[in-house]
């Protein structure tokens, strides 16, 4: 698999240059994309079946034509992403060649694991159809980033280790005695595969019109030819281990063992079958995240977006009649889609092309294919095993802060190495969970700690209560919570509350933020609970919702694990509502009355007319309009006409916003005795942006823009003082409102 590198404006390019052409550009594009293919296609054929030994070599360059040929057709055919390349990839290679390799140890014979393995291939193409018809392809996106990091370098370390051996001409040599062994080596084999690797890595800079994996094995096999005009015995195919070997012969036995296969599928037993869903289902999601990664990064690139569902069907489809053929597991390649896209390929049409292409290939090539030498496949996977290792990873060491991310990757990188790639998949998935839980502890639960008279209620209230609620307001203690609230976080939940719990009269928690919950949180919060009533004081939550991100009913969940429905906590709908409770409490406390009971209050007791002679109240009097708004009515609608301002003689008013993306009404302020509202829209003219409702019977006086007029034409300097006073009001509101939303946002 190439990781060539590509740039934005690079893309761009080569996109322009075939505008208007797509039929052109998409079968150069494919073309030029089985010239990258089909060789790396070829190797990991040769990786997975030389396991079973050098006579199924041939065996296995037919495995991985194959898989080029029908997953290249089939795969674009029913996909959904335009220029994606489908071929035998490295990880399907690693996984496949370890599992043979186990088999091979237990002394199973070839031919039952070449049959296990197709059957191994079926089932994994059937999970990934699956995944896709039940819409979750979307979830690979979400497996962290240092699990793929580790399994990558893995399977890369793995695909280098599995080289070695034929890099030097000794395949089936233990890697330890290889490497301590220098005179087991075959000269011819180790020079033929470093200038292999050589002219891969650097033959990108002398030209481009041919992919370097071309000119690779083309100077994998002049090198070999070189060292044949001295040795005649490298002239001949029969039993040359140095090279694949005759595909002729191995065709008619390879398509006998396809048929020969499905009749011995009877023979397997049930345990074979049943010991193979496990690897099937990491196989699956091997070739899956393979295609998905390679996908996102095209979208990236040519500003598109893909349909990740119907891109796993179309790869299950394609890699079960792959299988079923004869061939090995395919995935979207990232290398071969990105030369494709670079040399002009547009639609889907350039992958069906570089499928038909790798056919035609594989008809006329097979004699030049007998004569690839293995250890210039060995070279090429070199190369590509080495880019596959995620060197990246070490940047995590810089901070102590991604030590524990460094710690993932290294564990599944050596869980891979030394037991198998199976097994780095399940400690994988561990460490996702445990990677998750991290970032789930090491957040605080806490988003916000306040006493009521830090943080008040949006209720204008008259200079004498406002003192009151600043002397009394830290009796009562609202925490804003956040995330999920769960076993990992319920510890710091109730440490936090430790305090409070001991001294609080009221305590609010509000739950808008908390994104889920479980029982062991549930059950912290019965000890809240218990604690708050064995004091006699107040619990009160807010915010308790229907539904929570994840779908739960935060409601039913709190009243079905007995921390709710029995009137033991008081339930509001906001933050807001709760505050202005506990603040009417506090104050019917320290005045020992409640606020409700007061007697309606009359011209000389409002702020607003304080301090004028009697004969200049008597002509407010005149002006001034009495009313009485039963409780829930509505004062004024959203959008009435701003020509009146009200006065609040006794009751509360309620002033709510239309939120025009949700259709709710969201709390703006609350409007209590001697205090005024609708003073904005009265002053300016324009319609009310808000709606004004009577929490109880309230009891008004309303002046009218008309009246006011009139007697500001008689008192000059009273409508002055009431213009001065509307203005100052309004201004302390709007400071209160800014100091509020910076507290939102600090």
């Amino acid at each position: 698999m190439e990781t060539a590198k590509v740039q934005n404006t690079g893309a761009s390019s080569a996109l322009s240059r075939v505008k208007g052409f797509k039929i052109p550009g998409d079968v150069w594009g494919g073309c030029t994309a089985m010239m990258v293919a089909f060789p790396q296609s070829v190797a990991f054929g040769v990786v997975i079946f030389s396991v079973l030994g050098p006579e199924y070599v041939p065996f296995g360059a037919m495995a991985g034509m194959l898989g080029a040929i029908v997953a290249g057709i089939i795969a674009p055919i029913l996909g959904g992403t335009d220029r994606l390349i489908s071929a035998p990839a490295a990880p399907a290679t690693a996984l496949l060649s370890g599992f043979a390799l186990g088999l091979m140890q237990q002394s199973v014979p070839p031919l039952t694991i070449i049959l296990l393995m197709t059957v191994l291939a079926i089932l994994a193409g059937i999970f990934q159809t699956v995944l896709g018809l039940s819409k979750l392809g979307n979830l690979i996106r979400y497996i962290p980033y240092t699990v793929v990091s580790g399994f990558l370098t893995g399977v890369g370390l793995t695909i280098i280790g599995g080289q070695i051996p034929k890099f030097f001409g000794v395949g089936g040599t233990p890697l330890w005695k290889v490497l301590i062994s220098p005179a087991l080596w075959d000269m011819r084999a180790w020079v033929i595969g470093l200038v292999t690797i050589v002219v891969m890595v650097f033959g990108p800079k002398l030209t481009k019109a041919i992919p370097s994996t071309i000119l690779a094995i083309a100077a994998g096999i002049g090198t070999y030819f070189l060292f044949a005009t001295n040795d005649p015995a490298m002239q001949e195919l029969a039993g040359n281990k140095l090279v694949i070997g005759s595909l002729g012969s191995a065709g008619s036995g390879f398509f006998d063992s396809i048929m020969g296969r499905w009749g011995d599928i009877g023979e397997l037993r049930l345990n074979q079958l049943f010991g193979l869903f496990g690897t099937a289902l990491t196989l699956a999601a091997l070739v899956s995240i393979d295609t998905l990664k390679t996908c996102v990064v095209m979208d990236q690139l040519t500003n598109s977006s893909h349909d990740s569902n119907r891109e796993l069907i179309a790869q299950g489809v394609a890699n079960m009649s792959s299988a079923a053929l004869g061939g090995i597991p395919a995935a979207g390649t990232m290398g071969s889609t990105l030369v494709n896209l670079l040399s002009g390929g547009q639609t889907r049409l350039s992958g069906v092309i570089e499928g038909i292409s790798a056919l035609v290939a594989a008809l006329v090539l097979i004699p030049v294919i007998a004569w690839i030498p293995v250890a210039s496949l060995a070279g090429v996977l070199l190369v590509v095993g080495y880019r596959m290792v995620d060197q990246k990873a070490l940047m995590f060491l810089k901070s102590k802060d991604t030590v524990f991310d460094f710690a993932a990757v290294v564990t599944v990188v050596l869980v891979a190495l030394t037991v198998s790639l199976i097994s780095a998949a399940g400690t994988g998935v561990v460490f996702a969970i445990l990677l998750f839980l991290r970032e789930q502890v090491g957040g605080t639960v806490i988003r916000n700690r306040h006493t009521i008279n830090q943080f008040p209620a949006r209720c204008y209230r008259p200079a004498d209560d406002a003192r009151i609620l600043e002397k009394f307001g830290n009796r009562a203690v609202a925490y804003e919570l956040q995330g999920s609230l769960f076993f990992g976080t319920a510890y710091q939940f109730a440490s936090a509350l430790a305090q409070d719990l001991k001294q609080a009269d009221y305590l609010i928690l509000d739950f808008r933020l908390v994104h889920s919950i479980d029982v062991t949180a549930a059950n912290k919060l019965q000890i809240v609970l218990r604690a708050m009533h064995a004091r006699n004081a107040t619990l009160l939550f807010s915010n308790v919702k229907d539904a929570l991100p994840n779908g739960k009913n935060l409601q039913a969940f709190l009243e079905q694990n007995g921390v709710t429905g029995n009137g033991a906590v008081r339930i509001f709908p906001e933050l807001e509502d709760a505050i202005e409770w506990v603040e009417e409490r506090i104050l019917a406390e320290v005045k020992k009355q409640d606020a409700v009971e007061r007697p309606p209050l009359n011209l000389q007791e409002i702020s607003l007319f304080q301090g004028h002679a009697e004969d200049t109240m008597n002509d407010v009097s005149q002006c001034v309009l009495e009313r009485v708004v039963k409780a829930g009515e509505c004062v004024y609608p959203f959008a009435a006409p701003g020509n009146e301002i009200y006065i609040v003689r006794k009751g509360t008013v309620r002033q709510s916003h239309l939120n025009v993306s949700d259709n709710r009404s969201h709390h703006v302020s609350t409007i209590g005795a001697g205090d005024f509202f609708g003073g904005l829209a009265f002053l300016d003219g324009a319609p009310r942006n808000n709606e004004a409702t009577a929490v109880n019977d309230v009891y008004l006086y309303v002046i009218t823009r008309e009246a006011f007029n009139q007697l500001a034409e008689g008192h000059k300097r009273l409508a002055l003082g009431i213009m001065a006073a509307l203005a100052r009001t309004l201004g302390m509101r709007l400071r209160n409102a800014e100091d509020k939303l910076r507290r939102v946002y600090d």
